[in-house]
């Protein structure tokens, strides 16, 4: 009796009382029986190039997709993620076990156009996804994850795929999600060793928009939401590569009149617009691709000495254009945790990423200096040209890792601007 006291005592500082001991007449009661031991098959398939597979529980769209498996390291911001254009044909492993249990809503969808899809086709996750615990929820992971046609899984040894992909380099793979758990494995081998993967594959053109807009939507505040642009100062004009959102509404919120433009616009059809300045997006797929038709059309608006400010895939243009080379990354950088060093102030910033290709920082002419370098491998994630008014950035200073470390590029653009039109300049920090 004092061990079953001692128990209850423990049991019940934890809110849980055991069952009683059962009496005589109790114990003789025959036992229920149970069904016999089973195994559910996998309703989710992960199925590499190199004949892996990989096997858990599907939830989201069912169906299958063939891309790259990448792995982010962010705790937060997983709808963010899933829903930036820079993820096109790529499945998003999370190492961070717990994701969607906040569930999703419209606010924090990054793609320009929702209805088009633009983001990742697939995400691998470790633990299963609760009901979502948020007041800004207004729907589960699942649900909205069919709704956005992304193909998810869970029940999967994360660490095990992000330690191969570290190992072995993003693999081509398909994920395949069927309820009933029926699959072609020889046909997903097949497609997954046959894609082409990044290398050589535009993805701007898809994801770009189809015409040009105005976008006047500013920054979130909360328990405010987002606001809107009345008197506009100056005049951007943004060459969408696969945009986020939160990158137009802080230009919006320096005062800026923002005009987004398909990513094929002729240079002297930007120039008719009048503008300031001239912002190059972040985007998909491999830069030298979409090179082809971005860097002489980026030539000819340098050539009108308005400041330039490029991120990501915008920053890749720009080093393109100037005579750089870019390169294909072993694992690339995605997370919310990546210290980059920023010459020009010598100050260390914790910031967001995703990209798999890098300019090689060997290959930049004279008269364009390297402002910023990652601290993880060196690799290079800014740069400027000298004496004039056109910087950009490998990382994504508008996605805040928690401090806003990276929104005074923002404004140092915009000072470029204010600069040329004779205004004060704002403070950067």
């Amino acid at each position: 009796m004092r061990i079953v006291a001692r128990n209850m005592a423990i049991a019940t500082a934890f809110g849980k009382v055991p069952p009683r001991p059962l009496a005589g007449a109790e114990r003789r009661k025959p036992m229920a029986t149970t069904a016999p031991w089973s195994n559910e098959p996998p309703t989710a398939l992960l199925v590499l190039a190199d004949g892996t597979v990989v096997e858990g529980r599907g939830l989201g769209a069912t169906g299958s997709a063939v891309a790259e498996v990448c792995f982010n390291t962010a705790l937060t911001g997983y709808e963010e993620i899933l829903t930036d254009p820079s993820y096109a044909s790529q499945i998003v492993t999370f190492t961070f076990p717990h994701i969607g249990n906040v569930g999703a809503n419209d606010d924090d969808v990054e793609d320009l156009v929702p209805a088009a899809r633009h983001g990742a086709v697939g995400a691998v996750f470790k633990a299963d996804v609760t009901s979502p615990s948020n007041y800004r929820a207004a729907a589960g992971l699942d649900q909205w994850l069919k709704r956005r046609g992304v193909i998810a899984m869970s029940g999967i040894d994360t660490r095990a795929l992000t330690a191969l992909i570290r190992e072995k380099g993003m693999p081509n793979a398909v994920i395949a999600h069927a309820p009933d758990g029926r699959f072609d494995l020889a046909d997903l081998k097949a497609r997954a060793k046959g894609w082409s993967g990044l290398l050589d594959l535009d993805l701007a053109k898809d994801v770009t928009s189809g015409q040009s807009s105005q976008w006047t939507e500013t920054p979130w505040v909360w328990n405010e939401g987002y606001g809107a642009q009345a008197e506009p100062g100056m005049h951007v004009v943004a060459i969408d590569y696969g945009v986020k959102r939160n990158i137009l509404r802080l230009l919006a919120g320096l005062g800026a009149k923002v005009t987004v433009v398909p990513a094929q616009t002729p240079a002297a059809e930007i120039l008719a617009m009048q503008p300031d300045g001239i912002f190059l997006s972040n985007g998909p797929g491999d830069p030298a691709a979409t090179g082809k038709y971005a860097v002489p059309i980026i030539q000819d608006l340098l050539k009108s000495d308005l400041p330039v400010f490029g991120i990501c895939l915008g920053h890749q243009m720009l080093a393109l254009a100037v005579g750089a080379s870019t390169a294909k990354m072993h694992q690339g950088h995605h997370g919310a945790n990546h210290p980059v060093k920023d010459h020009t102030t010598g100050k260390v910033e914790i910031v967001s990423m995703n990209h798999g290709f890098a300019v090689d920082g060997d290959t930049l002419p004279d008269g364009v200096e390297e402002t910023h370098v990652s601290l993880f491998d060196g690799t290079n994630c800014g740069i400027a040209l000298a004496g004039r008014p056109v910087l950009s950035v490998q990382h994504h200073p508008e996605a805040s890792p928690g401090p806003q470390d990276s929104h005074y590029l923002f404004r140092r653009f915009a000072n470029l601007i204010r600069d040329r039109r004779g205004e004060p300049a704002l403070a950067e920090r």
